[in-house]
């Protein structure tokens, strides 16, 4: 008879201890451990909220990516100024021009229709009846003249009307590059306006007031004193893209407006602004010149000397005087 192993039996329970004591320890223990990772996240530090001075930084730097797109508008914008100046120009070129033409190309019916119905004019019918032979080499001669001078009427009408095509066809594309441009300028408007709405928002709730322009010595031009003293009456008005003034200004419409005070007219737009002087080294520049910033030169102001400039800064930033070791340097232009 075949003898049964052993059995095994779980370990009692040491003595004095209930059952279920072990899980009644290990959740004692979990409760323990959640407690002191929660303590240890309670006595992290704190992140702290961005300062003004921090929040106006991310403005700025997100305000250098912002302010190439709205000197791209500006261009376009005055590139559709001129063309539609252009455009009218030649409107009242074209009108004398198409009544010469319509006149020259009814003149050329005239004479078709003539010789259709009728056949040849009377004083041609003259001519070739009158078969004399002492006149009949006179006679061919005027053929011959009256042949060329039709020749040429026609080939004169033909040439108004060509010209007046040509015009046409000038006003035609013109007109449609001011739709082209019109069109990418609401696009850009809504694209920069959306920008600055969210910019807006983290504006810090501050109260600045810019300090006033420096006293200006040195050689400078009257024109230049004039620019100077405009755009400092300036400082404290409010930075509204695509401004030019009186009371309200971005960066190239305050050069423009300083600049227009003293009779010398600059586009609106930093790029051309920038190819309306001649180019002056820093060591040469001096008060009045213009100020350019940026590789893509998508800031101006207006150079005071001694490192500082007067400018239209951005968004929730009025015209005032700041250093112009703030941005990347481009480079000076004279205007006078």
């Amino acid at each position: 008879m075949a003898t049964m192993p052993p059995q095994r039996h779980a370990p009692s329970q040491p003595p004095g201890r209930p059952a279920g004591f072990s899980r009644v320890v290990r959740r004692l223990l979990t409760v323990v451990a959640a407690v002191a990772v929660g303590a240890g996240m309670l006595a992290a530090p704190a992140h702290a909220a961005p300062s003004v001075d921090e929040i106006d930084a991310q403005i700025d730097k997100q305000w250098e990516k912002l302010e190439p797109t709205i000197e791209q508008y500006n261009k376009v914008r005055s590139q559709l100024k001129v063309n539609k100046k252009k455009s009218a120009d030649l409107q009242k070129k074209m009108v004398p021009l198409e009544l010469e033409s319509a006149l020259a190309m009814n003149k050329v019916g005239d004479i078709a229709a003539r010789y259709y119905i009728q056949g040849p004019s009377q004083e041609m019918g003259a001519l070739l009846v009158n078969s004399s032979p002492g006149t009949l080499a006179e006679q061919l001669v005027i053929l011959d003249r009256l042949a060329d001078d039709q020749r040429k009427q026609i080939a004169g009408v033909l040439a108004v009307r060509d010209k007046y095509n040509r015009q046409k066809q000038k006003l035609d594309a013109l007109i449609e590059t001011e739709q082209k441009q019109e069109a990418q300028l609401a696009g850009t408007k809504k694209q920069i306006d959306s920008e600055i709405k969210r910019l807006t928002k983290m504006l810090p709730v501050t109260s600045i007031r810019p300090a006033g322009c420096p006293k200006i010595d040195g050689v400078v031009s009257s024109a230049a004193r004039t620019a100077i003293k405009t755009a400092c009456a300036q400082v404290g008005d409010p930075y509204v893209w695509g401004a030019t003034g009186p009371n309200s200004f971005d960066c190239s419409g305050l050069t423009q407006y300083a600049y227009k005070s003293a009779g010398i007219s600059l586009t609106h737009f930093t790029g051309a602004q920038w190819n309306e002087g001649r180019k002056v080294s820093r060591s040469d520049a001096r008060p009045g010149d213009l100020v350019f910033f940026g590789s893509d030169l998508h800031h101006v102001g207006l150079y005071l000397g001694d490192g500082v400039m007067v400018h239209a800064p951005r968004t929730g930033k009025p015209v005032q005087v700041s250093s112009i070791s703030t941005q990347p340097l481009a480079g000076f232009v004279r205007v006078t």
